[in-house]
């Protein structure tokens, strides 16, 4: 593999050569070391790149499936879906996405484990914000929250459901979408009539007054550690 010449090639190069031993070793610092070795990237600049080693390549790999769903999704015609369906596909895009599902099995045992669960958790929320701002979701209120928090749900379940999965084209994968899909329609319809009932108005009135307080959160871009985010891979 030819030596990169600037950190973003590195990082892509690296993450290319640990795929070829995530199989075996999982996202591990053995994958580190042999992707290290593999690449021709020093040493130096791999520990800086992917400070966590196995870990930081096993998040570097899910970004790079999010950062994928998105350039397909810009290049899908969604005008003639109903929403829906273009939630639907978007995840079924984002599953897609995957080069090799032994390096999601393998990503997802290393997210099961308590040490990592918080970072996995994170993945999972971000998976589901790209989904929704790529569909142009504008909501700022409670509702970002609520949105994303029930995708997240949905793309776990399904993906877990994947994995298991050996249905020609994996048919069985997208018939169980499909109907996570109509179980959040459905409680996306009986919020509406709850909101239309009098008495739920009534009894709902203090709560709702508070969740009107609460915000989408605003990230500043100049925390520690945003430089090097810049100059891991994005595809």
């Amino acid at each position: 593999m030819e030596t990169p010449n600037s950190p973003e090639a590195a990082a892509t190069h690296l993450l290319d050569a640990a795929l070829l031993h995530v199989a075996f070793d999982g996202w591990s610092d053995a994958t580190f070391r042999a992707a290290v070795a593999d690449s021709g990237v020093d040493m130096g600049l791999a520990r800086a790149l992917y400070p966590r080693k196995g870990v930081d390549l096993a998040i570097a790999y899910h970004k790079r499936g999010d950062q994928i769903m998105r350039e397909r999704l810009a290049e899908t015609d969604l005008a003639a879906m109903r929403y829906r369906d273009r939630v639907a596909h978007a995840v079924r895009l984002r599953i897609e996405a995957v080069e090799d599902r032994e390096a999601v099995r393998r990503g997802t045992t290393l997210f099961a484990l308590p040490m990592h669960a918080g970072e996995g958790a994170k993945l999972i929320w971000g998976t589901a914000d790209a989904i929704w701002s790529a569909l142009g979701d504008s909501s700022r209120d409670v509702n970002w929250y609520t949105k994303r928090a029930t995708l997240s749900a949905v793309y776990s379940a399904t993906v877990l459901y994947w994995l298991g999965d050996d249905s020609p084209g994996h048919q069985a994968t997208w018939d169980f979408l499909d109907r996570r899909i109509e179980d959040v329609m459905g409680i996306e319809k009986l919020k509406a009539q709850l909101r239309d009932n009098p008495i739920s108005k009534a009894l709902s009135a203090g709560p709702l007054k508070f969740m009107e307080q609460i915000r989408k959160p605003k990230v500043p871009d100049d925390l520690p550690g945003q430089m090097m985010d810049r100059l891991r891979p994005k595809t």
